[in-house]
This record gives structure tokens, sequence and C-alpha cells, in this order.
């Protein structure tokens, strides 16, 4: 959430002057999504969260929070900063951290790893958007 702070004040000129590629979604479809992905975030992290302490939780609660704070950072990098490279640079490694956020999730319940296994389609879609941007603004 803290994100918004940082996209929607660019969103107008900034975002809207970038070329970008013909499978950039409306601005609309962004809230919905990322209100649903949330949503599915704070499910599993529950679900992880319950589970008695070990390193494993540990290991995977660890992941979700790293991966958690380069989402945040990464609307700062692009919008604020103007920076579709900068975006680029955040959102590689944060793929990376979610993808193994859900690998650790899913070998400590099954339930919270397809809860938030969708946030691994979206910032790969999300990498694959921000690595176009780039390209076609550089």
């Amino acid at each position: 959430m803290l994100g918004q702070l940082a996209t929607f004040p660019n969103l107008a000129p900034w975002y809207a002057s970038l070329a970008k590629p013909p499978f950039n979604p409306p601005n609309w479809v962004f809230g919905p999504v990322w209100t649903t992905l949330y949503v599915l975030m704070c499910f599993a992290a529950f679900r992880i969260h319950r589970l008695a302490p070990s390193p494993d939780r540990r290991r995977a609660l660890t992941l979700f929070y790293v991966q958690l704070a380069l989402n945040a950072a990464g609307s700062w990098m692009f919008f604020a900063a103007h920076s579709p490279q900068f975006g680029l640079i955040n959102i590689i490694p944060q793929l990376i951290l979610v993808i193994a956020t859900v690998v650790a999730f899913v070998r400590l319940d099954r339930i919270a790893g397809i809860a938030i296994a969708p946030l691994a389609f979206w910032v790969g879609f999300a990498t694959l958007l921000n690595a176009s941007v780039w390209w076609l603004n550089r």
C-alpha cells in the first residue's frame, strides 16, 4: 500500500507519456489485482504464522517479508524515481524471492502456498511489462 503513494501522483503525466507494449493493461486493472493479491498474501502469511516455530517457518517468513519490502520499494524506484530501469533492477530479484516464498510456503502449508502462487504469476507478468517499458523508452 505504501507503493500507492509513489504510483498515483506519477500516473499522469509521467507514466501516461511512456511508450508501452500492446499487452499493457489499463490502469484500472492494477487496483483490483493488487487488492486481491494482498488479501491472498495476508491469508497465506497468517497460515504460516500460526504454525509452530521452526527454522523452515522462519526462512519462509523471512522470504515473505523481504519480497514484500522489495514490492513496496519497486513502486518508488519505478514511479517516484521516474525510472523503468530502477524498477527492473528491483523486480528481477523480487520475482526470484516471490517464487522462493511460494516454494517455502507450499512445503509448510499447501493452502498457503496455493494462496500466494498468483503473486508469482502477477510479478512475472509485471517483470515482462517493466522490461518492455524500459526497452521501449531507453
